[in-house]
């Protein structure tokens, strides 16, 4: 199972937020590229990596940090917020994105998806399936939609996409233990590479995941406020 610590990124800044609320960020670090060569001194090999003031306005703004992560390190980024328009992927991809990951623009141009699905590949898209009490949300979270979670993703999963990662905002930033229930939900129905986001908050958590069949787990506040160590996900590493 990839072990997917996350940055979130405003003004330039290594920020969390609880649940998705703008109003609640807290700044743990003044240099998100610090925070990037400690995850990958520790054996790290992935990082989500997302701009929030992208994420909730009309195009990438964060892209210096992206640029400079990929550039002084080997993490394979996956990058969200912000990828609005054709130019917007071509410049993450450019930028040194290994993936991208798309939301918003999945349910409100799924047009364009379409195109950006086929001229990258699966391989290359993720969707993100961000939702709050099984109905998605867009805009960084701002937004509720009437679009629920299970046709989202079987929507999507039918057009090609296999790369799924999925929060569930009610546990975003809450150290309160991953939704285990909505993600065996999603893999007794779909084939996919799901990755857990949201509620991490343990060693245990992690193995539940991996037990259950998750492709991958996001890994956020659990690490920036200690109860989850880096030594500890070393640890998982080498011993897998």
């Amino acid at each position: 199972m990839r072990l997917i610590p996350a940055i979130d990124i405003m003004d330039g800044k290594c920020v969390r937020l609880h649940k998705g609320k703008y109003d609640t960020m807290k700044i743990y670090s003044n240099d998100p590229l610090e925070m990037a060569l400690q995850f990958e001194a520790h054996g790290i090999e992935y990082l989500h990596l997302v701009d929030l003031d992208g994420a909730r306005g009309d195009g990438i703004v964060n892209i210096s940090v992206l640029e400079r992560i990929c550039y002084r390190t080997a993490l394979k980024v996956d990058f969200g917020g912000g990828i609005k328009t054709i130019e917007d992927i071509q410049l993450a991809f450019d930028s040194g994105a290994n993936q991208v990951t798309i939301g918003s623009l999945a349910v409100k141009n799924p047009d364009l998806v379409l195109k950006w699905l086929s001229d990258y590949g699966s391989q290359k898209i993720i969707l993100g399936a961000d939702h709050l009490d099984g109905f998605i949300a867009v805009n960084g979270w701002q937004e509720s939609t009437d679009y629920s979670l299970n046709d989202f993703v079987k929507q999507w999963n039918n057009q090609g996409i296999k790369y799924v990662i999925c929060t569930n905002i009610s546990k975003d930033g809450t150290l309160k233990g991953p939704d285990l229930k909505g993600y065996l939900d999603l893999l007794d129905r779909f084939d996919l590479f799901l990755i857990a986001s949201g509620g991490v908050t343990s060693i245990n958590d992690l193995k539940k995941l991996k037990d259950i069949g998750l492709h991958g787990a996001i890994i956020g506040k659990a690490i920036y406020e200690g109860a989850i160590s880096l030594e500890d996900l070393e640890n998982i590493i080498l011993a897998s």
